[in-house]
């Protein structure tokens, strides 16, 4: 194995092995919690334009499978590629079990061309993150002395780098929910394809309203998605146009909570590390109850930005955050977490029924 080295903004370095594609890389370092699950962390396009640090020492011993697709949907993904710009872990096993599996995680990130680190102390590595917050960083060979060269991911429009092109329609139902890609997971439309709802994905600028074959749709969804919300103007003004002009079900998913707080008038703020494990503690203000969710973002809504005609639905028990806001008398309603979480808790596979009940 070749030499490597993640070098943090604050000037701390460390080294370890490579073992995906060899190359240098940068972006924003941010830490995961979740013991299992790495081919769909990795495939998740909120990553984009971040080197994930997992922070369950043991990586890679159950391999990949090959990607496959079912109704449009790539099986057991949540998307067709990785979208990271890099991945760090404490130990990389090359050698891998289980029965589906197809190549090794290493190869997969070497066909992917994305760089990866074992060999580093990622608890000291994960306590930096806490303390100091998250960190432009990158990934260099051991010799690499160049100073600066870090890359701010969230100053790019992340989100147009991961949405369709172009409306994908999948067909299940008679009930019709557009779907705005703003880099969405695909167990997203699995779960509403499981409730034989058809659903058009369109990209994330993309003015349905303007287009007279998609006027007979029964609900809206903002989908999850990478960077900074107020840099996506133009799918807060969709969202805009939605909340004043129509009485139909809206849902927001991670990214589309913070831009339905947007929209309705709200501010949002770039939290200290974010949350991205699939542990989550979440309250339900509304009914006391606490359910276990998973999450991957690092920006968060201010509730006292929140107008009046929305409450704060769900809230965080661990930093007391925002995780999902409702209009007081509408079909409007959204939530941080992901309630189509694999793996993790299906706690909250309920906001899917609710959502498919209101059309």
């Amino acid at each position: 194995m070749f030499k490597l080295k993640l070098v943090l903004e604050d000037g701390s370095e460390f080294h370890g092995n490579s073992f995906g594609k060899l190359k240098e890389s940068a972006g924003e370092v941010v830490f995961t919690t979740g013991m299992v699950g790495y081919p769909q962390s990795l495939t998740d396009p909120s990553y984009r334009g971040q080197i994930l640090v997992l922070t369950y020492p043991l990586q890679g011993n159950y391999g990949v499978t090959n990607m496959e697709k079912d109704q449009g949907v790539v099986r057991g993904f949540e998307s067709d590629r990785i979208h990271l710009s890099g991945v760090i872990v404490s130990e990389y096993s090359d050698t891998y079990s289980h029965w589906t599996a197809a190549k090794s995680l290493g190869e997969w990130l070497e066909e992917q061309d994305v760089p990866a680190i074992t060999g580093i102390d990622t608890r000291a590595l994960t306590k930096r993150l806490r303390e100091k917050g998250a960190m432009l960083g990158k990934i260099v060979a051991l010799a690499n002395d160049r100073k600066g060269d870090f890359d701010d991911p969230n100053v790019r429009n992340l989100v147009a780098e991961v949405s369709c092109k172009e409306p994908i329609v999948y067909p299940a139902g008679k009930k019709t929910v557009i779907l705005v890609d703003c880099g969405v997971k695909e167990n997203i439309i699995r779960s509403l394809l499981k409730r034989k709802i058809t659903v058009i994905r369109v990209p994330w600028d993309y003015d349905f309203f303007a287009n007279p074959d998609m006027k007979k749709y029964h609900g809206l969804l903002f989908s999850n998605g990478p960077g900074d919300p107020k840099i996506v103007k133009k799918t807060i003004e969709l969202m805009e146009h939605a909340l004043e002009h129509q009485n139909k079900p809206i849902l927001g998913i991670c990214l589309g909570t913070q831009i339905m707080g947007l929209a309705a008038g709200g501010m949002t703020y770039k939290m200290k590390f974010g949350n991205r494990s699939q542990n989550q503690p979440v309250m339900d203000l509304d009914t006391k109850k606490c359910y276990i969710t998973t999450q991957n973002h690092g920006f968060a809504i201010r509730p006292k930005s929140l107008p009046k005609a929305y409450r704060v639905w769900f809230q965080n028990l661990n930093d007391d955050s925002v995780e999902g806001i409702h209009h007081v008398s509408k079909p409007f309603y959204s939530v941080q977490f992901h309630p189509e979480a694999v793996p993790g808790p299906e706690d909250t596979e309920w906001i899917f029924d609710k959502f498919a009940s209101d059309l």
